[in-house]
């Protein structure tokens, strides 16, 4: 075997008992799961904002965001539910560079997953007890997702992991929606399929132990544009996609038929810049068709304190290390304006 046992890291629960989330934040991330719930359900008609870095960094300028979220959520909370993305761990298509705070709470040093588990348990906590925003993160690694559970109010399965067998089951057993992003290649039958999947209840084998799911009505899709055989970025978030993939749902025996729209990705050709356009243009599709606007529940976009992004040990606080994102003021706009259009 070419690899070598380090340590055995703590359990979930003993992390957990170190680092407990206390009555208070529970029953604020219980509440904000149920205002999250009720956009998929179709009970509220709230706009859902996923919003915030590439990939959660560092410490500081992250929760300098969130705090920067907040004031901006107070403003629009009648017709937008903000969820800020604090994404901890870095999906790397060959496997090499960044791979996140969990592999390396430091970026600039090498990886530590013990520290790195800390951290990321930390830094959800602090985003909940400083702001009162439970956040979303992606369920890269499904076995350390209970690390997290007691914190997270939307998870998302990533292009490369959504068909994956234990992806579909461990989000068939969450208890708060789980996005399901059409994998790279575009096909929206596989999206669908995981989603089917997670909907439905299961017996598998989880952290050891022998478990049943009763599956998760809120599982849903989202679209982030995919790789044509030639390498060349496609998007699907155009009105046509959008129909077609109502004509999807429509098609299957799924509850809460909806879809997130990612902006960045292969939907705007990883050009950032691009983000604000595209929400408008889904939101117009929205008042265009009242199926597409039934459907459509919310936003993914990347945004940081300092646009674009920079090498890791960059030096500039609040940049990205990772996917190039919008700046503050051009989030603070947009955040602005899809108020305004909803």
């Amino acid at each position: 075997m070419n690899m070598m046992f380090k340590r055995k890291l703590p359990i979930p629960q003993e992390i957990k008992g170190m680092y407990p989330v206390t009555a208070e934040l529970a029953e604020i991330k219980k509440a904000r799961d149920e205002e999250i719930k009720s956009i998929f359900d179709g009970r509220s008609k709230k706009f859902l904002l996923v919003i915030g870095p590439c990939s959660a960094d560092s410490e500081e300028p992250v929760l300098d965001y969130v705090h920067r979220l907040k004031k901006v959520q107070d403003k629009v909370e009648d017709k937008i539910v903000i969820v800020p993305r604090i994404y901890t761990n870095k999906p790397r298509t060959v496997g090499d560079g960044y791979k996140g705070m969990l592999h390396q709470p430091d970026p600039t040093k090498g990886s530590d997953l013990l520290k790195g588990i800390i951290a990321i348990r930390q830094i959800h906590m602090r985003v909940l007890s400083e702001t009162g925003l439970s956040s979303a993160d992606e369920m890269l690694y499904t076995e350390n997702h209970r690390y997290l559970s007691d914190l997270l109010s939307y998870v998302a399965v990533g292009a490369r992991s959504v068909e994956d067998q234990q992806h579909r089951l461990t989000a068939s057993g969450l208890d708060i929606p789980v996005g399901m992003k059409n994998p790279t290649g575009g096909d929206l039958s596989v999206m669908m399929n995981s989603i089917t999947a997670a909907q439905h209840p299961h017996a598998f084998i989880y952290r050891g132990w022998e478990v049943e799911s009763t599956g998760n009505a809120y599982a849903h899709a989202i679209l982030r544009g995919y790789m044509n055989k030639h390498g060349q970025a496609l998007p699907n978030y155009h009105y046509e996609d959008l129909i077609h993939l109502y004509e999807m749902y429509r098609a299957k025996d799924l509850k809460n038929p909806a879809v997130m729209v990612d902006t960045n990705h292969a939907n705007s050709n990883k050009d950032f810049t691009q983000q604000s356009r595209i929400a408008k243009e889904v939101l117009h599709s929205c008042r265009y068709s009242r199926d597409v606007g039934s459907l459509v529940k919310g936003l993914m976009i990347e945004s940081y304190i300092e646009e674009g992004s920079q090498s890791v040990g960059g030096g500039v606080y609040g940049k990205s290390i990772t996917d190039p994102c919008l700046g503050w003021a051009d989030t603070e706009k947009l955040i602005y304006e899809i108020a305004d259009q909803i």
